[in-house]
């Protein structure tokens, strides 16, 4: 007989004493207890499965500090030698999400070409059925890049002039942008929600990010047109890209290159020594503009959602 619970604070060693040896991205224990202490996981987020009492699997769910419930789920790992993985593993997405009423995804980590690779493409396969079977059906292959000053800070070119802005000028950007998006997640709310609330809640996101808002930016042509946005921004463990984007009406004339890099540029003056950034697989000409600008592709995330979030 398996049971499904969240823990208590008395399960932590057996918690942190599991350990994933498959090719998948995974939370050990020393990343598990830093983030405990910070408020980002916790006993009540951190579901098992049990059989007599010995854990067979392991559910991390992650939520900012600040949050009244999780929105992802980090890590999901099961015992191979209790047999169906997947039926478990399911069972324990299930057995979480009765309590969680906000959205959730999972990313599954894994190296690019993992579908070549038998054992990366078996560790990721189940665990991706196990989410399906779970009503995280909604699925977005994304591409993780990295910039290290190494790579190269880009100069200045002048091509395209940087200045701060109000809220309510970004806004009007975010709104401008979003059309003819290539981004899966920003079509998906143009479609549930409309242009407005899909703008709103974009900005909102970033400006809830760990993020400082005086790093966004605005672009301009020479001629004064707005020409797109920077938006730099940050997650409690490093800084990142964040959003940009060029207006409809300007688009192939390279300047999202300028704007990427006024984004790095801007990390880079901070002294940043890691700057990552993320796109879907799908959208082909944002991957090439990282590629340009030095980027290096580190690893695929396949997100799994149950529903539409910013």
């Amino acid at each position: 007989m398996i049971s499904y619970r969240p823990t208590v604070p008395a399960d932590l060693d057996r918690v942190t004493a599991w350990s994933v040896t498959e090719p998948v991205g995974w939370i050990p224990a020393d990343r598990y207890l830093a983030d405990l202490a910070e408020n980002m996981y916790r006993p009540g987020w951190t579901w098992i499965a049990e059989i007599d009492h010995q854990v067979v699997g392991r559910a991390l769910w992650w939520g900012p500090r600040d949050s009244a419930h999780p929105v992802a789920l980090d890590c999901l790992d099961v015992d191979p030698a209790v047999g169906d993985r997947t039926a478990i593993a399911a069972e324990l997405i299930r057995a979480a999400l009765t309590g969680f009423p906000r959205p959730v995804q999972y990313a599954i980590k894994a190296a690019g070409g993992w579908r070549d690779d038998p054992a990366t493409s078996t560790a990721v396969e189940w665990r991706r059925a196990a989410a399906h079977a779970a009503g995280l059906t909604r699925e977005v292959e994304r591409l993780q890049f990295e910039w290290t000053p190494a790579d190269g800070v880009p100069p200045v070119t002048g091509v395209l002039r940087f200045a701060e802005a109000s809220d309510e000028e970004f806004l009007t950007v975010f709104t401008r942008i979003a059309e003819g998006s290539l981004d899966a997640q920003t079509r998906a709310n143009l479609a549930a929600k409309g242009v407005e609330t899909t703008a709103r809640e974009e900005m909102d996101f970033y400006l809830r990010a760990p993020g400082k808002r005086e790093w966004w930016r605005i672009a301009y042509t020479h001629e004064g047109e707005v020409a797109g946005m920077a938006i730099p921004s940050a997650t409690p463990y490093n800084v990142n890209v964040g959003y940009l984007g060029v207006v409809p009406e300007l688009r192939g004339r390279g300047y999202v290159d300028e704007i990427l890099a006024e984004i790095t540029r801007i990390h880079a003056a901070n002294g940043e020594l890691r700057v990552t950034a993320t796109t879907d697989v799908g959208n082909a000409p944002m991957a090439a503009a990282f590629g340009r600008a030095g980027y290096r592709n580190t690893e695929i995330r396949i997100n799994l959602s149950n529903d539409l979030r910013p």
